[in-house]
C-alpha cells in the first residue's frame, strides 16, 4: 500500500511538471504569425497567447492577436496574453499594458498600434507621436468596431 502512494505521488508530480502553460520564446525571423501567416520580425509589435492547455500562438502584431481572440471568442481559454513593449522593455501582460494608436507608428498590419508596459511610457510616446491612448478593454472595442 505504501508503494502505491509513492507511485501516485510520483505520477502527480510528473503530470504537474509536464503541463506547463508558460510562454516560450518567439523565434523572430523564423516564426510565423498564427493569424496572418507573416513572418514575425519586428520585436516592438509582437504578441503571443498561451491556452490553458499550454498551446502557444505567436503574432506579428497586437492587432492580429486581438482579431484572433475576437474571431474565436476564446479569451477565457487563454492562460497568458502578452504584448511586446514598443520601447524594448520585453513582454507585458496585455491586460496591464497601455496602447497607443498613432499614424506615425508603422505597425506591421497597418493599425498604427504600439503597446507599452506602463501608462507613463505610453503618455510620453503620445507626446512624441500624437494619437490616442487605450487600455486593453478599450483597445479590443476600438479594433472590433474598425473590422466589422
Amino acid at each position: 500500500m505504501k508503494y502505491v502512494t509513492y507511485i501516485q505521488l510520483g505520477l502527480l508530480a510528473a503530470g504537474l511538471c509536464g503541463c506547463s502553460v508558460e510562454a516560450q520564446q518567439v523565434n523572430f525571423g523564423q516564426d510565423q504569425c498564427h493569424y496572418c501567416k507573416m513572418a514575425i520580425v519586428d520585436r516592438r509589435f509582437a504578441a503571443l497567447s498561451v491556452t490553458n492547455k499550454g498551446k502557444q500562438f505567436n503574432y506579428d502584431a497586437t492587432e492580429c492577436m486581438v482579431n484572433e481572440i475576437r474571431k474565436n471568442a476564446n479569451e477565457p481559454e487563454l492562460s497568458t496574453i502578452r504584448v511586446s513593449d514598443y520601447t524594448g522593455g520585453g513582454w507585458t501582460e496585455a491586460s496591464k499594458a497601455t496602447y497607443l494608436i498613432s499614424p506615425r507608428i508603422k505597425s506591421p498590419m497597418g493599425a498604427f498600434l504600439a503597446a507599452f508596459s506602463t501608462s507613463e511610457a505610453a503618455t510620453k510616446a503620445r507626446g512624441e507621436y500624437g494619437g490616442e491612448v487605450y487600455d486593453w478593454p478599450k483597445l479590443k472595442e476600438k479594433l472590433s468596431s474598425e473590422t466589422r
